[in-house]
């Protein structure tokens, strides 16, 4: 019979392999900046510009497969109010950046 020491190592090795632990820890993480995030003080606004690079960044990281870090950053809540937004090139007005 297993002891509690071996299930709960083989649970662990589980949940790595099929990346939930990485996922939990990060959303775990997040939440805690959240709970420590000063709501008190008012956020600035997104720019355009600052938009279209956090949308170049999760993509990036997205891309490379960290997912853990992506989803960090995915939950700022801003980020993904902005995101269900259906981001593209046209709405960022990525000519006017590029030409400042």
């Amino acid at each position: 019979m297993a002891t509690v020491a071996e299930l709960k190592a083989v649970l662990k090795d589980t949940l790595e392999k099929k990346g939930v632990l990485g996922h939990l820890k990060a959303r775990i993480r997040a939440e805690v900046f959240n709970a420590l995030d000063d709501d008190r003080e008012p956020r600035p606004s997104l720019s355009h510009e600052n938009l279209l690079i956090n949308e170049l960044i999760r993509e990036y990281l997205e891309f490379n497969k960290y997912k853990y870090t992506a989803s960090v950053l995915i939950a700022d809540e801003r980020l993904r109010k902005e995101e269900r937004k259906s981001t593209n090139i046209e709405d960022l007005h990525v000519s006017q950046a590029v030409n400042r």
